[in-house]
């Protein structure tokens, strides 16, 4: 059984930073895309970051280009999202998500209904 736990959650201030994890368990994640997103209250969940595990590609949305980084540990199956130069706009909760995705050289898919599994969700909040 697959299960994804996200944490690193917290209160910052605009400017400040944090990092959110993803442990991964119930399988190899070899061949899977792990994907970040966020959801704020009455809107859709949105693509924030996403890693393929076997090549380390990346892609972000546009909103977090040069201030997230998302990266991976395979020894410890676990992904990143290290969040810097916050906003009050970054402010709602962050999930981790998995989608099998094992073709080389294949665009990381930014839409949740390619994603199996997902986590429960970490709350972040920015203050202004």
């Amino acid at each position: 059984q697959v299960q994804l736990v996200e944490s690193g959650g917290g209160l910052v201030h605009t400017g400040g930073s944090l990092r959110l994890s993803c442990a991964a368990s119930g399988r190899t994640f070899s061949g899977y895309t792990m994907g970040w997103f966020r959801q704020a209250p009455g809107k859709e969940r949105e693509f924030v970051a996403g890693i393929r595990w076997s090549y380390g590609t990346t892609d972000y949305g546009d909103v977090v280009k040069g201030r997230f980084t998302i990266s991976r540990d395979g020894a410890k199956n676990t992904a990143y999202l290290q969040m810097n130069s916050l906003t009050p706009e970054d402010t709602t909760v962050y999930y981790c998500a998995a989608d099998w995705d094992p073709a080389y050289g294949a665009r990381i898919r930014t839409s949740t209904t390619f994603y199996d599994f997902w986590g429960q969700g970490t709350q972040v909040t920015v203050s202004s």
